[in-house]
């Protein structure tokens, strides 16, 4: 089985991967310091997989320590590279914090790589790399515009620290994931208030919180609010899959916008959910956000002519998937 090392692979997205790449026969091992995460999620895991999953707990930005995981783990495949901050409304109250944390654990997996003859690398990239798009949707093409915050800058810098490597490279540009494993064993257990959109409505409809704030209604959409592309979790996690089986066979350095191609407005968004689940969520209209794009939805036909790879998920899966993930974590 060909090992691949998955850093915050106790994460969200890196604990739903992990499972995609078990399933499809590589072998994960986990690196994570658990910094936004719980080892609840390790446990799920290995509910879903039926046996133990080898894990190292170790912050990626200390390079003594992830030397001793190369060292120890021997020849590898290839690395996914999950382990970053991820709050855009956080990356610009302390910008320093995501500057310090996401490019420098990049930093040292690409140094560590190249100590260890470890060629191919999957980066977890965004679509906050394109800025504000004047043309939508977007494509792999577009220009990398001003980041509006920066952890979509922190973003832009690591895609170019790829390109400069001598390394194999796939970035994967993700829209906006959703929903959860449907065991609902995994999902995301950021040790912070949740600051997606999803995560707050679950928290209103469970009682957590009173109601969720939509940040502007004003913008230049259809009913005022922001546009995003809501990808299901379970169909991004087996992307990566994809991308490690596509760069094994063609190296070289890659890019894919990971999106369904759909535009949802925030209060569409809301309906979807109430619709799904049989609820009322409770929201009111604030001001908006600093560092919040107006909208923004993917041309995914790269992602499918190149990896085979297609959204199969509906909007609905996601939010009943979410509801559980909810209810149940």
């Amino acid at each position: 089985m060909k090992k691949i090392l998955i850093t915050g692979g106790a994460g969200y997205i890196g604990s739903h991967t992990v499972v995609e790449l078990i399933a499809a026969g590589y072998n994960p091992i986990i690196v994570d310091n658990l910094c936004n995460t719980s080892t609840k999620n390790i446990e799920g895991i290995e509910k879903i997989i039926g046996k133990k999953i080898k894990w190292h707990n170790i912050d990626c930005t200390n390079k003594i320590a992830m030397t001793k995981v190369f060292d120890e783990e021997g020849e590898m495949e290839g690395v996914i590279h999950f382990a970053a901050y991820k709050s855009v409304e956080e990356s610009v109250q302390n910008p320093q914090k995501y500057y310090d944390n996401n490019i420098g654990s990049l930093e040292v997996i690409l140094e560590s790589m190249r100590e260890n003859n470890v060629k191919n690398i999957i980066f977890s990239s965004s679509c906050t790399v394109y800025g504000s798009p004047d043309i939508l949707p977007v494509t792999e093409n577009s220009p990398f515009k001003k980041a509006e915050s920066p952890y979509g800058e922190t973003k832009q810098i690591c895609e170019g620290m790829l390109k400069e490597d001598s390394c194999n490279s796939a970035a994967l540009r993700y829209f906006n994931p959703i929903g959860s494993h449907s065991s609902a064993l995994i999902g995301d257990r950021c040790a912070d208030k949740p600051s997606n959109l999803v995560p707050i409505i679950t928290e209103v409809a469970i009682g957590k919180r009173k109601k969720i704030t939509v940040f502007g209604n004003n913008y230049n959409t259809p009913d005022g609010t922001c546009i995003r592309d809501y990808i299901h979790v379970v169909d991004l996690a087996k992307s990566h899959v994809k991308a490690m089986n596509f760069l094994i066979t063609n190296p070289g350095k890659h890019a894919f916008n990971v999106g369904t191609g759909i535009g949802v407005s925030v209060l569409d968004a809301i309906k979807a959910f109430e619709q799904t689940n049989k609820l009322s969520i409770n929201y009111s209209i604030g001001p908006k956000r600093d560092g919040d794009i107006e909208q923004i939805y993917a041309n995914n036909s790269l992602v499918k002519e190149k990896l085979g790879w297609e959204a199969k998920e509906t909007l609905h899966q996601a939010m009943i998937s979410a509801w559980s993930w909810e209810k149940l974590k």
